[in-house]
């Protein structure tokens, strides 16, 4: 092929891609400087053109070795600078830059001393070119006042924004359909299209850079399985065949569609890593027919089968996306249910066999369904695995097609991704890019506008608590102090997708999302059929009860005035301790209490309805509430000052729709019936944690099916199951390398729990054990 020649008539370097030669990221940041100097060679040049050259500059660099035992060819180790159709590091997204590790390497004299200058260059540079930074900087005033920090792990505020554009579910059925050929033909054929028609042909162009980038990573890992082979030739035998069948398998699918599932899988995974997709859509859809087909035809056995896919499930784990990673398996809508059905079992023997945290294995159930996929979920759940996590169909999808104003056939096709957030399977996008603290608003409403923790203006001041004259009056400023940082949230979202959208491409989501190629526009710039967003609350169950018990104690009984309160507040309760007993006293959402839950969904009512209609004011097709959970509502705990329902200060809040722990008191049936009383129609996804003991699952089985029936059929939406022991989680507490093995569900990921800090640990330690 030709090199880079003269700019074109557009002012842009022409493009024709040269054959890559691999130097692997170091400690020179040799990939980073080369990938800097590319930016600034096409700074002005397409977006989508200084995309793809971008992405040619680091990879397949940043890919890293086969490991002895893979099966398939794909880790990835992505260096201090790039690009990430994800998100990478805390606040960052698209073009990214991580100065802070970079001058740790510089003080720790981990760079070549003749490097510095261009590495401390290249740092300074990005401060103000990454993505994350221009979005930043294109805040309103009002807009960065009011949202002034970043660091929601670690900062007092209610709203906080997120960087990143997460839970893209790319069409991977499509892309074993066509295979890396047929979606070059495609491409081509649609930027045949666009010259005639006077469209954006440099997109296609860009796209077609983007294709050969991912068919020089299988080719450089062709060359190095084969190399790898020879290595081993004589001393392993057996892992030289391996290595072998890695090699062919890489070379295949270079030139033709996948034909067995080994190539399915190898192509999928590689599109994973160098799109940074990191969530993998409806797994048995796109790949049952590959793993029925190989069975059919005696390719494959059973168990050679499971093989391959403990090999997925390990570089998934190790890739270690964390709050992603999710595979579906099951649900209504699938073409191919039996072979579908068939690749679900196998998937989750590999969760059973496979002890780790990632994929995120979900099943979706409906009534009508083979049976022996429940059966399957519950043995691998009850053995500890936390996987998989069961979406219930017949609830989801009406909800769904309400909530995302869409047809049942297409709420049919909804996924869960990150920590449960709903979109359509390549269809919709709706990016968590902002975090809201409900008992934080209701906090800074009891003090007129202030913090308590850090004594400064952190809300709208809407009167002191005790002129408020009846429960309506606080009620309304509570609602005015959320919806003033909801409106900011909407706008930041919306604001992020047009950043975003002039700054990339981001080619490989557009590749194989619907309606982007058939538009001609890339995924943020026209391109997809819906885009959408969703903002995470926090505290939804902290928020309520603490307002059942003002509303009792304050405005009914009026046992405490308003200054008690807040004096026992902002005194941690010291000195207040009759106070505390008598706000731990009132009634608590979790126990089928007709007060406790009808406040909860005043709050899950009010809030919900208020951002749906944001999309209103936006540009976006729908602004939904998502109430999931990581560990944000320990994290943002430690941030919140005590509370009326009795909670102490910077401690951890409620999980996700959960009762706060230890608050459900009435039984499990009780704790059940308050958690499907939430509409699940006006939001895009909820997490309900439980946690079981080992007895229920294993010598009370009827009971616990009977249990999980009526939950789902009285509306249960979801269940995330732990199956542990407190003694266990105690002595893993104190002898942490003893107890390796046990995992647990923090919210909306899973985790070895000797792994979580502290606060976490007490957090799980404190929920209810069923």
């Amino acid at each position: 092929m030709a090199k880079l020649t003269d700019s074109n008539s557009a002012g842009e370097p022409e493009i024709a891609v040269q054959p890559t030669t691999y130097n692997s990221s170091d400690g020179a940041y040799t990939t980073e400087l080369k990938f800097t100097e590319t930016y600034k060679r096409f700074t002005d040049a397409h977006p989508a053109i200084r995309e793809a050259m971008c992405l040619k500059a680091e990879y397949p660099s940043y890919f890293t070795a086969i490991r002895d035992d893979d099966l398939f060819a794909g880790r990835i180790k992505h260096g201090r600078v790039g690009f990430s159709m994800d998100e990478w590091g805390p606040t960052a997204f698209g073009y990214y830059c991580q100065p802070d590790e970079i001058m740790k390497a510089i003080e720790d004299g981990l760079v070549p001393p003749e490097r510095k200058d261009a590495i401390m260059e290249m740092a300074a540079f990005w401060k103000h070119e990454d993505t994350s930074s221009k979005l930043r900087a294109s805040y309103p005033k009002e807009m960065a006042e009011y949202l002034p920090s970043d660091d929601w792990m670690g900062s007092s505020g209610i709203a906080f924004p997120l960087y990143r554009l997460t839970g893209a579910n790319v069409n991977f059925k499509e892309l074993m359909v066509l295979g890396i050929p047929g979606l070059l033909r495609k491409i081509r054929d649609s930027r045949a299209k666009a010259v005639q028609s006077g469209g954006d042909h440099r997109l296609f162009e860009a796209m077609e850079i983007a294709v050969d980038v991912l068919v020089d990573v299988c080719k450089y890992y062709q060359k190095t399985a084969e190399q790898k082979a020879a290595d081993v030739r004589i001393t392993d035998s057996k892992r030289s065949a391996e290595l072998l069948k890695i090699a062919t398998t890489l070379e295949m699918i270079t030139v033709s569609k996948p034909k067995t599932l080994r190539e399915a899988i190898q192509l999928f995974w590689l599109y994973s890593l160098v799109g940074d997709i990191r969530n993998y859509g409806r797994m048995d859809v796109y790949l049952g027919d590959f793993y029925a087909n190989d069975l059919r035809s005696g390719m494959l056995s059973e168990e050679e089968a499971l093989k391959l896919l403990q090999s997925l499930w390990q570089l998934m784990a190790d890739r270690n996306t964390r709050v992603h990673g999710r595979v579906i398996i099951g649900g209504m809508g699938r073409p191919n249910i039996e072979s579908a059905d068939k690749f679900a079992l196998l998937a989750m023997e590999a969760s059973r066999t496979v002890k780790e945290i990632e994929p995120q294995l979900s099943l979706r159930i409906y009534q009508g369904m083979n049976p022996e996929l429940m059966e399957k979920a519950l043995e691998v759940i009850g053995e500890g695995r936390t996987f998989p996590i069961i979406y219930n169909d017949d609830v989801n999808i009406p909800a769904v097609a309400k909530g995302f104003e869409v047809s049942i056939s297409e709420a049919e096709q909804y996924v869960p991704f990150g920590c449960g957030e709903y979109i359509i399977d390549h269809k919709s996008f709706g990016t968590p890019s902002g975090v809201i603290n409900l008992l934080k608003a209701l906090e800074v409403t009891l003090h007129n506008g202030k913090d308590p923790l850090t004594e400064k203006v952190a809300g709208l001041a809407l009167g002191e608590f005790k002129d408020f004259k009846d429960f309506e009056e606080l009620w309304a400023a509570y609602k005015r102090q959320v919806e003033f940082f909801v409106d900011f949230m909407a706008r930041q979202e919306e604001l992020e997708y047009k950043v975003a959208g002039e700054s990339a491409a981001f080619l490989f989501a557009s590749m194989l999302y619907d309606d982007c190629m058939e538009r001609g526009k890339a995924i943020f710039s026209g391109g997809i059929h819906c885009l959408g967003g969703t903002l995470e609350t926090y505290g939804n169950t902290s928020a309520a009860d603490s307002l059942t018990a003002i509303k009792q104690l304050v405005y009914e009984k009026k046992t405490v005035t308003p200054e008690e309160l807040l004096a026992a507040l902002d005194s941690n309760f010291v000195g207040h301790e009759r106070i505390r007993k008598e706000l731990r006293e009132c009634p608590k959402y979790g126990n089928d209490d007709e007060a406790a839950d009808d406040m909860l969904l005043r709050v899950h009512n009010h809030v919900c309805n208020y951002v749906r209609d944001q999309k209103k004011k936006t540009g976006l097709h729908s602004y939904s509430v998502v109430i999931i959970n990581n560990s944000a509502n320990t994290l943002m705990g430690h941030q919140t000052a005590a509370s009326a329902d009795g909670r102490l200060s910077k401690t951890f809040m409620n999980n996700g729709n959960a009762p706060s722990s230890g608050n459900d008191a009435e039984g499990l049936t009780a704790m059940l019936n308050s958690i499907v009383k939430p509409d699940p129609s006006i939001h895009a996804g909820a997490v309900q944690n439980m946690k079981f003991s080992k007895d229920l699952f294993v010598n009370k089985r009827p009971e616990l099916k009977a249990l999980l029936e009526t939950y789902f059929e009285k509306g249960g939406t979801q269940a995330m199951i732990t199956v542990v022991s407190k003694g266990d989680l105690e002595k893993a507490m104190q002898n942490p390398g003893n107890y390796r093995h046990i995992f647990v569900r923090v919210g909306g990921f899973s985790a070895r729990f000797v792994e979580l800090d502290r606060d976490v640990q007490l957090d799980i330690l404190s929920r209810t054990l069923y």
